[in-house]
């Protein structure tokens, strides 16, 4: 492309007569931060879900309710329960499939519990963090797949000079302008991306968090529920 004086410098204009590699950058850019925005929102929302469910569930067991009741109720919609609800009724499950074996000590029962418990809060778990790796993969590669762009466009604009007597900046301003598109494209499917992950890093985190006390705290109340017995 040669500039010339008094050419179109909007921002529609400069992308739409970018070089063909220039354009491929910018198209990947755009699909990394159309996607990028789409896990963030599936994200907000799963996140948000799971936070609303672990505070109605605790209210419900720490409040008194009846355990096998909730278990009867989990088990009845598990594809629709919560995280915690379904780590709750792995190990609860586990703990009745147990407990009237003959010859299984104490410790045998609270161990096949919390290993049931900490089973069923890794696959939970797995799926809260899916697609954050996405999102940290765009939050560091889109930055310098935009400056690609912008490196490549830069070059193309200064080798057009080549055929040019005299280069004035009129005739390099669209090239570069059109490669610095590019930059600010990458920032604009990087930025979202990582100001993403780390919210929802952290805010799994925390789910993490709740769902690991919970598990030792239940698997406390069924150890003292077996010991009583056994007295």
């Amino acid at each position: 492309m040669k500039p010339e004086l008094g050419q179109d410098l909007s921002l529609f204009h400069l992308v739409l007569n970018a070089s063909l590699p220039v354009q491929i950058v910018m198209a990947l850019l755009l699909g990394a931060s159309l996607m990028s925005w789409w896990f963030i929102f599936i994200k907000m929302f799963a996140i948000k879900r799971a936070v609303r469910v672990t505070d109605s569930f605790e209210r419900e067991f720490w409040g008194g309710g009846d355990m096998n009741a909730i278990y009867q109720r989990v088990a009845g919609q598990r594809e629709g329960a919560g995280e915690i609800e379904r780590i709750f009724e792995a190990g609860f499950r586990e703990f009745l499939k147990l407990r009237p074996q003959a010859g299984q000590s104490l410790n045998a029962i609270i161990d096949g519990t919390r290993r049931a418990m900490r089973a069923s809060y890794q696959r939970e778990l797995d799926g809260l963090e899916s697609h954050l790796a996405f999102l940290a993969t765009v939050g560091s590669v889109s930055p310098y797949v935009g400056l690609f762009g912008t490196v490549w466009g830069i070059m193309i604009a200064f080798m057009g000079l080549s055929s040019v007597a005299q280069a004035t900046l009129a005739q390099v301003a669209p090239g570069i302008a059109e490669a610095l598109i590019a930059t600010a494209m990458g920032l604009f499917a990087a930025i979202p991306a990582v100001v993403g992950y780390n919210r929802y890093t952290h805010d799994i985190d925390r789910l993490a968090n709740r769902m690991e006390s919970f598990m030792e705290e239940f698997s406390n109340i069924l150890q003292r529920q077996v010991t009583a017995k056994a007295d």
